[in-house]
């Protein structure tokens, strides 16, 4: 990474102390709420009536903690990849004023995309420090819950930050929104296991990134889940190298 990509996210950095306290409370409430509600309220019926095997082996509040912060990281790589990655790409937006100067397309992406990076990640942190209230989640599989969110987030971001950025209206965000990723959030693996999906759809469900976000938080094969966010994190930065170059350079 060049060093003048870290303009870039010093910017974006100097705009998140203008409402970090929303996010704070967004990333501790929400999560604590949730947890309360379905882990440790609904969960107590679920394990009254399920078989031991049905959720790996373990209790609904902890099958369901990394699922939900799973799907927590993607719902804030999604934000944060969108509409501000619209808005920066259009005319008079900051990454043309940033181009404008010393700073390239790929310090801008670079910049931006380190920037969604520690959004990710410290969204994960609050999330695992409300973990920590629970005593029956507290184990050392906790350090391993926001490095595997990171790369789950990033695996969403960097392909959406590509593709937003091609776009001329802010319509097919909102179409993505309602249509693939709120559906990819109720029968992804987050609320109860896939296996549980007709066959048909269980395939579908199996090539999501949020389905391997989940089982990665939840240490199920985490070789071949990584593996996957990886190669789909390498391919969004390498695709949103060329759509930002073309969008930037029109």
């Amino acid at each position: 990474m060049r060093v003048l990509a870290l303009r870039e996210f010093a910017y974006w950095m100097l705009r998140y102390r203008r409402n970090w306290r929303a996010t704070v409370v967004v990333s501790v409430l929400n999560p604590l709420l949730f947890l309360l509600a379905m882990g440790a309220g609904l969960g107590r019926l679920v394990d009254r009536n399920t078989a031991p095997d049905t959720l790996h082996g373990v209790a609904f509040l902890a099958f369901f903690a990394p699922g939900l912060l799973a799907a927590a990281t993607m719902q804030t790589a999604v934000i944060e990849a969108s509409r501000p990655v619209f808005l920066a790409v259009r005319p008079g937006g900051s990454y043309r004023n940033a181009t404008a100067g010393p700073l390239g397309t790929g310090d801008v992406l670079a910049g931006h995309l380190l920037y969604m990076a520690f959004r990710i990640a410290t969204s994960a942190l609050c999330f695992v420090l409300v973990l920590l209230c629970f005593p029956a989640l507290r184990s050392t599989a906790l350090l391993w819950l926001t490095p595997a969110a990171l790369l789950t987030g990033m695996a969403f971001a960097a392909p959406l930050a590509a593709w937003v950025a091609t776009l001329e209206s802010g319509q097919p965000i909102s179409t993505v929104f309602r249509f693939v990723i709120m559906p990819m959030y109720m029968f992804s693996g987050v609320f109860f296991p896939a296996e549980q999906i007709p066959a048909a759809l269980r395939y579908v469900v199996y090539c999501t990134p949020l389905w391997h976000g989940t089982e990665l938080c939840r240490g199920q094969r985490p070789l071949l889940h990584a593996a996957y966010l990886g190669a789909l994190t390498v391919a969004g930065v390498l695709v949103a190298r060329r759509t930002y170059r073309r969008r930037l350079f029109a």
